[in-house]
């Protein structure tokens, strides 16, 4: 069912569990995460450091967890060229705090656009073009500058001071929800426009790609 922005919820990770160690990581469509007494749920969200590049930063859901293991919700690691079998070692740690930022206007995303390479034989008159990646991912929002005293706002100025990774999620009134693992830079300087209220910018630097669930 096609869905609008109204009713869309931000959230910033401002606290995480401590990392624990993952020892391996399986090739398998649905990725499964060896890491000793873990101590995760089903419907955790947590963010992975990984040997595998395609992994790491990265931000995802918990599924079907034991005691020594969890599922990657969603995660196809069976490509070998992308998954060397045996990495993706590395750690994970949980999203334990999320806090709700309110007052929140004109949400905007950019990056994850495919990069291209042309280039020409010179025997050739003809250009090619192969892909090479994507551009880097972001996102911003603009706030009311006078939420300045909610949870929301004091939790993007910290992280902006400090400059930690955190996970951004978008939650839509359906409930599918995005994350993407960024850093924070919230721009305090209040932007007065005739006709409008008063309101300051934050923008997302996306570490990684982001993470999608339907509801």
């Amino acid at each position: 069912m096609a869905q609008v922005p109204t009713g869309s919820t931000f959230h910033v990770a401002t606290a995480f569990g401590t990392p624990v160690a993952v020892t391996a990581i399986s090739n398998a469509t649905e990725a499964v995460v060896s890491a000793t007494a873990h101590g995760y749920s089903a419907g955790d969200i947590v963010e992975i450091s990984s040997n595998w590049g395609r992994l790491n930063k990265r931000a995802f859901r918990v599924k079907s967890p034991t005691a020594n293991n969890f599922v990657l919700e969603g995660v196809d690691t069976t490509n070998l060229n992308f998954y060397a079998s045996g990495g993706g070692g590395g750690s994970v740690r949980k999203a334990s705090t999320f806090v709700q930022i309110t007052q929140v206007m004109n949400p905007s995303a950019s990056g994850g656009e495919a990069k291209k390479v042309t280039y020409k034989y010179t025997e050739s008159d003809v250009e090619y073009s192969i892909n090479d990646g994507f551009s880097a991912v972001s996102r911003s929002i603009e706030i009311d500058a006078d939420a300045i005293n909610t949870a929301g706002y004091i939790a993007v100025k910290t992280l902006t001071d400090t400059q930690s990774d955190t996970i951004l999620k978008t939650m839509t009134k359906s409930g599918s929800f995005t994350l993407l693992p960024c850093t924070v830079a919230l721009n305090e300087e209040v932007t007065y426009t005739d006709g409008q209220i008063n309101r300051v910018k934050c923008d997302f630097s996306g570490n990684n790609k982001s993470t999608r669930y339907a509801a």
